[in-house]
């Protein structure tokens, strides 16, 4: 799998409103014993970080997150700029640029920043 749709496919799991469905994404993009960190949250393994993305769309409804940008990647990481906005808006009400550590297929370690937080 690329790089590329890696990082989509985590994209799209945080996109996912279905919990089934965003459970079996996660099941098949991230380690057992996946790490998240961002300066809101801390969160260790798929369960964590189910919660934590079911407690985001809770709190922000209707946000959708999109890759802004390319994907750079060298060894087994990688860093990439997202865009979260309600369809249709004219701006972005949260943008980020993340790092991925990679084990193989599968997402590792996300290290978050927040350059724009929703209000």
């Amino acid at each position: 799998m690329t790089i590329e749709a890696i990082v989509t496919n985590y994209l799209n799991a945080w996109n996912e409103t279905d919990a089934a469905r965003r459970r079996a994404a996660l099941e098949a993009l991230c380690t057992a014993d996946c790490h998240y960190a961002d300066p809101l949250a801390v969160v260790n393994g798929r369960d964590e970080l189910d919660a934590l993305i079911a407690a985001v769309q809770r709190q922000f409804p209707g946000l959708t997150f999109s890759l802004a940008g390319a994907v750079d990647r060298h060894h087994a990481q990688a860093r990439f700029t997202w865009h979260a906005a309600p369809p249709g808006a004219a701006e972005p009400a949260a943008v980020g640029f993340d790092v991925v550590l990679l084990d193989g297929d599968r997402i590792r370690s996300v290290y978050g920043f927040l350059d724009k937080a929703p209000g």
